[in-house]
């Protein structure tokens, strides 16, 4: 049986010339044979980690963001959640030790959106003491560090959520913390290195692979949608466009279509008024308007099934022609479409200029927005005072649980039950119990947020009314595959003209070396004999289901799939696409880290399967999100938006919902 790129995962020569046997640490490997074949025998990298797992927060080898292999939503992060949904949790769990510990305020979840809540709650009551519970071995949530060294060079790279950004204009309070926090979004330009890639004569392009197309082909991308840093530079010259009508391995009926649809300029719905139209559009995927509308090749709506990925995790046979105008894709030229947005639109889709100009990446992503935060809340866990030395700030990670601090966040703990003491209506208390390390604790506060995912409070939260259980639950994640590969030189990069790979058809559809940004003492790879990061991502969907079907088998795929494929398909991916510009995986991969997010993206609404989005009714998340006695809600899925400012805005919610006494 083959992997998704063809290669046959028993074929020892082939896992031999992939480098399958290199000595990279490989995270999982601890969690299995490691345990059982005698410490003496393993080499200090691995010594190291493992000491990470013994020891807990509190071993001075504890440092999550420098561990590789897989990651995310590791090991030890949801067994816990996953035997607590499954109803067997309490059959085996004990009776909970209560540790008398007594806060002001109790927030589940240290993801941005709930370090957020501790730091409105704290402004508001400054001597306030607050715990933060988190399941993962790290805080931030999906804003993830992963940190790599290479011939003792620092890369960072972001193992989650990307950059300071949002389709609308971030919110007073959104843009009041990004502030507080020091940063000066507007002074981004002056960081990153713009046109570095470019200069080198470097573009966004196109992995043709041979099992959808014949052959194995990198060719320019003449209109790339989110394709790199100088995808606007590129779209629509005339070099580029020659460039992939004579290379691209496609049908010459393709290629023109292909063409066609940036060229042409034809009403589809003549008659019909503008409103008319984008209501039709609206109801009928990007991949039918293609088909059965502009009556396209069936290779073109292959070359495109993969665009909308990074976005919603699904292709264009589940997003909306509507939609597919809102991002700019093509086709829609001659439809003579007013602009703003149509109902049913996604709000990703709608163009906003100054939304766009609200930009700001941190090299690890908004990691570092997390890390402020907890400096914020914890000012000895973190030196520094700045947004430009928190980059290569370490943090002391025995000091976020410390007994005599205000602020305190309790990692690897997954919170289990979350009930009023009492009658909810007239109860002061509330009491949590979470499992660490195989026990059960609980604690008691007057008040708690929840920032976790809406999907998972059902469980923990018994008596919340059984229509807010069920919106609670609608809120299917988004699952997704970050992978960061740090490599020794990008010689082949440049050799083969790429900064960035749109691959549709591989396992990863898109690939790109690291946005050269430079803040601080940390400095980006500016030379390509230098080591660098490459950013991986894989949206595991299952075309031709309904959007919830394919994320719900995604998420069962990113659950059972081992390290060791992942990482096959990696090695596999870039040598056959680099491996033209001699790029050899064996050599030239120094480390492998897979931020896995099973529950990754907040699922926003579409208006082809959700039919309140475009025909009106009740709108979930804001059943979901209602305060129930002391309890209220914050994260992102409150909101249905995948964004850091709308975890920020539904934190200040969730606080200001909070009872007065």
């Amino acid at each position: 049986m083959k992997d998704p790129n063809g290669t046959d995962p028993k074929n020892d020569s082939t896992d031999n010339d992939l480098g399958m046997h290199r000595g990279i640490t490989r995270r999982d490997f601890l969690n299995g044979v490691a345990v059982t074949s005698g410490l003496a025998a393993l080499p200090p990298h691995l010594l190291a980690a493992l000491q990470h797992d013994l020891d807990g927060e509190k071993s001075p080898n504890y440092y999550p963001p420098a561990l590789t292999g897989l990651r995310g939503s590791h090991v030890g992060s949801f067994e816990v959640a996953h035997s607590l949904r499954d109803s067997d949790f309490w059959q085996k769990a004990g009776t909970p030790t209560e540790t008398g510990e007594t806060f002001d305020l109790i927030v589940v979840g240290g993801g941005i959106s709930g370090l957020s809540a501790a730091y409105f709650f704290r402004k508001a009551n400054p001597n306030a003491r607050v715990l933060i519970l988190d399941n993962h071995d790290d805080f931030g949530g999906h804003a993830k560090r992963n940190e790599f060294t290479v011939s003792d060079r620092k890369l960072l790279g972001f193992g989650g959520t990307f950059s300071i950004e949002s389709p609308a204009p971030y919110s007073s309070v959104a843009k009041g913390i990004v502030e507080d926090l020091g940063i000066d979004v507007a002074s981004y330009p002056k960081y990153v290195s713009k046109d570095l890639y470019s200069s080198l004569g470097m573009w966004p392009s196109i992995f043709f692979d041979q099992q959808t197309f014949g052959s194995d082909k990198l060719v320019v991308n003449p209109a790339p949608i989110g394709g790199g840093e100088d995808s606007d530079s590129l779209r629509g010259s005339a070099a580029a466009w020659k460039d992939f009508l004579a290379q691209a391995p496609m049908s010459e009926t393709a290629r023109q279509d292909f063409h066609g649809l940036f060229t042409a300029s034809k009403d589809y719905f003549p008659g019909l008024s503008s409103d008319q139209k984008k209501d039709r559009l609206a109801r009928i995927s990007y991949a039918k308007f293609l088909t059965d509308i502009a009556h396209v090749d069936e290779q073109v709506v292959k070359l495109y099934q993969a665009a909308p990925h990074g976005l919603f995790g699904v292709g264009i046979d589940a997003v909306s022609a509507q939609d597919a105008w809102g991002l700019g894709l093509p086709g829609f030229s001659g439809m003579k479409l007013e602009r703003g947005p149509g109902k049913g639109m996604n709000r990703d889709c709608i163009p906003n200029a100054e939304a766009d100009k609200y930009f700001f990446h941190f090299p690890d992503g908004n990691a570092s927005i997390a890390r402020m935060l907890v400096r914020k809340l914890i000012p000895t866990a973190i030196q520094g005072g700045s947004a430009t030395d928190i980059v290569t700030q370490k943090v002391n990670y025995a000091k976020l649980d410390d007994a005599s601090a205000q602020v305190r966040i309790r990692l690897n703990s997954t919170a289990v039950r979350v009930k009023h003491v009492g009658n909810p209506a007239t109860a002061k208390e509330i009491e949590i119990t979470y499992s660490r390390q195989g026990k059960l604790y609980s604690v008691r506060a007057p008040f708690t947020v929840l920032a976790c995912w809406n999907m998972v409070i059902p469980y923990m939260c018994a008596d919340l009314p059984e229509h807010q259980k069920q919106a609670l639950n609608s809120a299917a994640k988004v699952p997704l595959l970050y992978s960061n590969v740090a490599i020794r030189n990008w010689t082949s990069f440049q050799k083969l003209g790429a900064s960035s790979v749109y691959a549709p058809h591989c396992y990863h559809s898109a690939f790109t070396l690291d946005l050269p940004v430079s803040i601080g003492e940390y400095q980006c790879s500016k030379s390509p004999d230098q080591p660098i990061v490459i950013h991986m991502m894989k949206t595991p969907c299952k075309p031709g289901l309904p959007a919830r079907d394919q994320h719900r088998m995604g998420r069962i795929e990113l659950f059972t799939t081992e390290f060791a494929t992942m990482e096959r398909n990696i090695r596999d991916q870039l040598a056959r696409t680099l491996g033209p510009g001699g790029f050899d995986p064996a050599r030239d991969i120094a480390a492998i880290t897979v931020n896995r997010w099973p529950h990754g993206y907040a699922y926003e609404y579409n208006s082809l399967w959700d039919k309140f989005w475009i025909d009106g009714g009740e709108i979930p998340c804001e059943i979901a999100r209602k305060p129930f006695g002391r309890i209220t809600i914050a994260n992102a899925d409150a909101g249905a938006y995948a964004y850091t400012d709308s975890a920020i805005d539904q934190a200040w919610r969730a606080v200001q919902e909070l009872p007065k006494s």
